[in-house]
Order: C-alpha cells, then sequence, then structure tokens
C-alpha cells in the first residue's frame, strides 16, 4: 500500500508528484531515502534515531479506526500522521486520543506530514508543532514536522506503508530510509 499521489489531484497538475519517490516505490527499490535539509518545510522537532515499519495516513482516518475490526495496530512503528483543514484543537483532542487509546505508546518514531490548512485563529498564541508536541513530547521517540505526502500543496511524495524504515530526526535535517522493497519486480 502506497499513500501519496492521487491521479485526479496531483498527477493532474504540473509539480503535484514527487516523480523520485514514485518511481521509488513501484519500481521495487530497496534502500532507498528522503534527505530533507531546512529548506524542505520538514522540521525536527525532537531529536534521535529510530527503526520500524512505516505505518500511518490521514489523522481523521485513524481515528476513526478505533474501536473497528480495522482499528491502527502500530506497535513497533514509524508513524506517519497527516490531514487537511483541521483546526490545531482538533488535531489535540485526536493526538490525545491516540495516546489515550494506547496507540502512541510502543511508536518509535513520528513524522508529520505539510497538515494543509490546519491552522489557527490568528489570535491564538501558539503553533500546530507546540500542539504536537504538548501532547508526544514526553514519548521520548524522534519527531519530524512537514514532509509532503497525502493532502499537500505541491510535489506529493510517495511513502510505502508497511516496509522497514528508518527515521533520523537531527539538529540540521531529517532522513527517512526505506530499507525493504514496497513492490515484487
Amino acid at each position: 500500500m502506497f499513500h501519496g499521489p492521487m491521479v485526479a489531484k496531483d498527477f493532474a497538475r504540473p509539480n503535484g508528484v514527487d516523480v523520485e519517490s514514485w518511481q521509488a516505490a513501484l519500481s521495487g527499490r530497496e534502500n532507498w531515502r528522503f534527505d530533507f535539509d531546512s529548506n524542505s518545510g520538514v522540521k525536527p522537532l525532537a531529536q534521535g534515531s529510530a527503526e520500524g515499519v512505516l505505518y500511518g495516513g490521514c489523522l481523521s482516518m485513524l481515528i476513526e479506526s478505533l474501536g473497528t475490526p480495522y482499528e491502527i495496530r502500530t506497535e513497533g512503528t514509524i508513524l506517519f500522521i497527516e490531514d487537511v483543514g483541521t483546526k490545531p484543537y482538533q488535531i489535540d483532542r485526536m493526538l490525545m486520543h491516540l495516546k489515550l487509546a494506547g496507540k502512541l505508546s510502543d511508536v518509535r518514531g513520528l513524522i508529520f506530514g505539510e497538515m494543509l490548512d490546519c491552522v489557527q485563529a490568528p489570535n491564538q498564541g501558539y503553533t500546530l508543532e507546540e500542539v504536537v508536541m504538548r501532547v508526544v513530547g514526553d514519548l521520548k521517540i524522534p519527531v519530524a514536522y512537514g514532509l509532503r505526502s497525502g493532502h499537500v500543496s505541491r510535489g506529493n511524495m510517495t511513502l510505502p506503508i508497511g516496509v522497514s524504515a528508518v527515521l533520523n530526526v537531527g539538529g540540521s535535517g531529517v532522513t527517512l530510509e526505506i530499507l525493504e522493497p514496497a513492490t515484487i519486480a
């Protein structure tokens, strides 16, 4: 399974798809990586390194799976979370729901998406990144923010879900290495 570009939305516009990740994911390439420097929009929020199975998707959908036979299983994962048009207080509520449901206790690393249009009212004195860290900061795991996959403004990156990956979050940048092929050639 892949998380990333949609045919009608992203492939239909210039610079809608990150072609390199699309080709790497679909061609069965192993040991490929994303390198995010300070110009990429991806920010380190909590430093560290983690290895696990890449998993996740749209936060609203992940929350809706709780209590169903399809409930998310997050043990040993590098969890990718993104959403669109959701207020920071709603993100706070959903992240806290995941935490209280025990879905963050065995997560090894977190990567947040671009979080397109997830903005607070102008008079609120906090950022979405601060909301995220208030909820997950005590987990003592690497946390990155701003990876463009799913609901994004441009360059939608393809993330292969269910493969082993390594997340490195440092002061100068973030890397996500995909360790195994997502398809069989």
